[in-house]
């Protein structure tokens, strides 16, 4: 994980988003999810055109986010990648507790944090489109995750809030069987 003060961005990112900070008045933390940070915090080679990110704090900054760095901004069309909120997504209770800085004290204003791999597998579970399977596959092989952590985790700090539980207790299952090894 990327948390090394010394670590930078690949290109486009950096640029990308020293711009962005140089337009923040505040301090603002974007919590990321998808692509961006299976990739550039996981280790998945796979390019990504966009930073998804679930909450910004304060909250107060999507719209200026949004205007600056979405898919329609100068930025956007400056470097071909943007930022993304997607707040339709499902992460454990407790995610917040357990967030890791990404790229840390390198943007005056701006700071991004990932999810632990658990929870990021988890912001999956919903979807679970053929990409995500991919995703929780590579995570959980290349950092040799703990399928128990992952059980539990569902079950104490998601499972609750879940509108079609036996749908998700299903796709947990497949994937425990598939993705994780034994």
């Amino acid at each position: 994980m990327p948390t090394d003060p010394e670590s930078i961005p690949p290109p486009p990112w950096n640029r990308f988003l020293k711009e962005l900070d140089a337009l923040l008045r505040d301090q603002v933390q974007l919590h990321c999810i998808g692509g961006f940070v299976v990739s550039l915090v996981y280790g998945l080679p796979r390019p990504t055109a966009d930073i998804d990110y679930y909450a910004v704090v304060p909250y107060r900054s999507i719209g200026d986010l949004q205007r600056w760095a979405g898919p329609d901004s100068a930025l956007a069309q400056r470097y071909k990648v943007h930022l993304q909120h997607v707040p339709m997504i499902s992460l454990p209770e407790d995610y917040a507790d357990r967030l890791s800085e990404i790229y840390p004290g390198r943007y005056e204003n701006l700071g991004l944090y990932a999810p632990d791999p658990y929870d990021l597998i988890l912001s999956k579970l919903e979807r679970n489109s053929s990409k995500d399977r991919d995703d929780v596959a590579f995570v959980a092989t290349s950092l040799r995750l703990r399928r128990e952590l992952l059980r539990e985790r569902y079950q104490k700090e998601l499972r609750p809030y879940l509108a079609n539980e036996s749908r998700h207790d299903l796709t947990l299952e497949l994937w425990l069987d598939v993705c994780f090894e034994r």
